[in-house]
């Protein structure tokens, strides 16, 4: 880009009085246990905005990769679950205004049946992590016990699972 154009650049950004729009990836992981009980791989959120509250591993999409990969890499940095070689579908895009009290949000959401149940290790902004069974899920999340969107995602994949 030429000096001319990267000024201009710069001066119509100053000038750009929309607000920022964040992207997001959310993943939600499905195994049985043993004893055939389905379970869902949960989050308790360990920063505000709902600390505390039950959540698919997800976050920020980070510049230079796909809502998939950043899927991928969440998971991965919140659980400790390597899913790089599993194949993820995608659930939706979430994008109402005011999800997220942060600002203006929209996610990704992927999900994926695991064949068992690796231990998840909670790490960055996930103060816990572990594995529900999902019809305990699905009353917490019909409680209000999950953060943001993410009760939405939860049953939305159940449907694309058939569940």
């Amino acid at each position: 880009m030429s000096l001319i154009g990267s000024l201009a650049a710069k001066i119509a950004a100053r000038f750009d009085d929309r607000d920022p729009v964040f992207y997001a990836a959310d993943v939600l992981l499905f195994a049985k246990s043993r004893t055939g009980l389905l379970h869902v791989l949960l989050i308790e959120r360990g920063w505000d905005p709902h600390k505390g509250r039950l959540a698919a591993p997800g976050g920020h999409v980070d510049a230079g990769e796909t809502s998939e990969q950043a899927a991928r890499r969440e998971a991965a940095e919140e659980t400790g679950l390597d899913l790089t070689r599993v194949p993820l579908h995608r659930v939706g895009i979430y994008d109402q205004p005011g999800r997220d009290a942060r600002g203006r949000y929209v996610s990704v959401a992927y999900t994926a049946v695991l064949p068992d149940m690796p231990a998840p290790v909670a790490g960055d902004d996930a103060a816990a992590a572990a594995w529900m069974p999902l019809h305990v899920a699905t009353r917490l999340a019909q409680q209000g016990r999950f953060a943001f969107d993410h009760a939405d995602m939860l049953f939305d994949a159940c449907r694309i699972h058939g569940w």
